[in-house]
């Protein structure tokens, strides 16, 4: 092999993923030898890949002015993980009413976390009506167990970053020791629920036979006309499961950038 190169477009930043043998995936080179790896990196490596992938869900289905909104229940209140269900698919079914009557789609995605001092509360990004009555009102109408709190999604690459990485992150040792106080399954703390009508990302792949990735090794890749490298997203490594090298970034829309 030379190379694969993997390419998923969003609406403002394009994601390419490139794998390749040996040092440049020049011919005659061959892939690493598969190392024997240890519990801790697979953990690590299964966490990233969630990551990447609900960054990319989130870019795919959301924009900005949709919202990031915070479900709490009144403090002290203790529940079962079943109640928390009952009570959060109550909220979406009416609500998706709403969205149904406007002709659009409601999309969402959810996690449920503990605080700590032992709070259950869910995060849910959902995409925003446009219109009166607001997606506020409408929430906020059908939140009766508790108080819900808006805060704007900015659209940006880095905001669906820091979204994807706070609702894929792992419990602290606190906040296990809580969930398994009240009796809260850990494995439901952790594990992330999405509307099924979300868009799933498929790049669009293309493979090179007879090219190599000495120049994006030796000097950086080059964006598409409009837009540039995220510096920060720049990665090299190898993938200790294949034994393939790979290298990753993030194109950034630049003014006046159009799609290419």
């Amino acid at each position: 092999m030379a190379y694969i190169k993997d390419t998923y477009t969003f609406t403002d930043s394009i994601e390419v993923d490139i794998k390749f043998a040996g040092r440049y995936g020049a011919k005659g080179e061959t892939r690493n030898k598969r190392k024997n790896v240890t519990p801790e990196v697979i953990q690590k490596q299964n966490q990233r890949n969630r990551e990447i992938k609900y960054r990319r869900t989130i870019k795919a289905n959301f924009k900005k002015g949709d919202l990031w909104v915070t479900f709490t229940y009144p403090g002290g209140t203790r529940l079962t993980m079943s109640q928390v269900k009952k009570d959060i698919k109550n909220l979406t079914d009416n609500v998706r009413k709403h969205y149904k009557k406007r002709d659009t789609d409601f999309k969402w995605i959810k996690r449920i976390e503990i605080g700590r001092n032992g709070g259950v509360h869910v995060h849910m990004l959902i995409n925003r009506l446009r219109g009166d009555p607001s997606t506020e009102e409408i929430i906020s109408g059908y939140w009766k167990v508790g108080r819900a709190h808006f805060e704007i999604f900015n659209g940006a690459s880095e905001d669906a970053h820091k979204i994807a990485d706070y609702v894929t992150k792992q419990l602290t040792d606190g906040q296990k020791k809580k969930a398994e106080e009240q009796g809260l399954p850990l494995k439901e703390m952790t594990s992330i629920s999405t509307s099924k009508n979300l868009v799933r990302p498929v790049p669009v792949r293309k493979k090179y036979a007879r090219r190599t990735v000495r120049r994006i090794i030796e000097n950086g890749p080059t964006p598409h006309k409009g837009f540039v490298i995220d510096k920060n997203s720049l990665v090299f490594g190898e993938n200790p499961f294949t034994g393939l090298s790979y290298c990753k970034y993030i194109e950034i829309r630049a003014d006046g950038g159009e799609l290419p």
